[in-house]
């Protein structure tokens, strides 16, 4: 599916993911929802995945509020850079080992609905003029929130039902 060009787009896309991703999850038994994949993969379970996810959007929120204040961003985070990405999810994963299944939902809900607030605020131009925000550099505002939403959710879908066709 073609990235969002439009602010419907891009919540429309973001929400049929979304959605897509939790009718997935519902699909498995209690038991598959906390079991490790029977593959090899950074995240080991779909606890592992939601977070991710969620961890993906307060990055998100956080570049936005310091951008929006003037200010540059550490993009992605604050000791990683771009080309170490698998570093950072790395770190990503290990932080959030102690969280339960049922939390790591209640996580993504949350940071979800925040970020659709974001894109909400904003018209057409605001989010999708290339160069509009300093801190967006030559891409984008929807372009950042796209890969935060809308294709961070495919990817994750993509892997759920790696797991889905592992188990049969």
């Amino acid at each position: 599916m073609p990235r969002p060009k439009n602010k419907n787009e891009l919540l429309d896309l973001s929400l049929l993911h979304y959605n897509k991703l939790f009718e997935l999850m519902d699909s498995f038994s209690q038991q598959e929802k906390k079991s490790h994949f029977p593959f090899e993969h950074r995240d080991k379970n779909i606890r592992d995945v939601l977070v991710h996810l969620h961890h993906w959007h307060l990055m998100m929120l956080s570049w936005y509020e310091v951008g929006m204040r003037g200010e540059k961003p550490i993009m992605p985070c604050v000791g990683f850079t771009w080309k170490t990405t698998s570093d950072l999810n790395k770190s990503i994963w290990e932080k959030y080992q102690n969280i339960n299944y049922e939390e790591s939902i209640k996580l993504l809900e949350r940071s979800f609905l925040e970020v659709r607030a974001l894109i909400e605020k904003h018209n057409d131009e605001e989010l999708f003029e290339k160069r509009r925000y300093a801190w967006t550099g030559s891409t984008s505002l929807g372009s950042y929130l796209t890969s935060s939403s809308s294709s961070h959710y495919d990817w994750a879908l993509k892997l759920l039902k790696k797991y889905k066709r592992s188990l049969k």
